[in-house]
């Protein structure tokens, strides 16, 4: 049986949240989903568009947690903990966290998708989208006026040994024997 036939069983042939019975898909948990039935749950077509654009979001949509949360499914429990902190804003929602128990293997399950994007809003990203670490090399995607220093920092020029900042969108560097702040969007690592 795969995936989505064994969760169609597990779920009644429902969506494991709100109960609706139209348009089901698979949804594996970010970030570390192996889309194996323990780390996925079968969800409607309106539950998945408000998990994956939460801009989206009907809050009275979500009062349906208030059955779902008690499944005994670790997956069904993670979603319904990360939905809840979501809507925490709302009183009902505050409550039902409030009574929701996890055990501590499914509650750092929930809470790792916020650490996973609070390290990807953190990190420095260079112009492709790729992570930059301290002592990365870079190169300059544009010719830069450096101010203060009176030169143009030229397209091509690779910046050996960067420092990252408090702000991802900075790193530090030297370009002509010079440290500069350079902007990540004007940069892409060098292999």
């Amino acid at each position: 049986m795969n995936t989505e036939q064994t969760l169609l069983a597990r779920s009644d042939s429902n969506c494991e949240l709100c109960s609706s019975e139209s348009n089901l898909s698979v949804y594996g948990l970010p970030p570390n989903s192996d889309n194996s039935a323990e780390q996925s749950v079968i969800v409607c077509d309106t539950c998945l568009d408000q998990i994956e654009h939460p801009e989206n979001i009907d809050a009275n949509h979500w009062r349906c947690l208030n059955d779902s949360m008690w499944t005994p499914i670790p997956a069904v429990q993670v979603i319904a903990w990360r939905q809840l902190k979501h809507l925490s804003g709302q009183v009902w929602a505050q409550d039902l966290l409030e009574l929701l128990y996890l055990d501590d293997e499914t509650q750092i399950w929930a809470a790792a998708a916020k650490t996973a994007e609070a390290e990807a809003e953190s990190s420095a990203i260079d112009s492709n989208g790729t992570v930059l670490n301290a002592g990365d090399s870079v190169t300059l995607i544009k010719d830069l006026d450096v101010k203060g220093a009176g030169f143009t920092a030229k397209r091509g020029t690779v910046v050996k040994s960067i420092v990252l900042t408090d702000n991802p969108e900075h790193i530090e560097g030297r370009v002509n024997g010079t440290p500069i702040v350079l902007l990540t969007k004007f940069l892409k690592k060098s292999n």
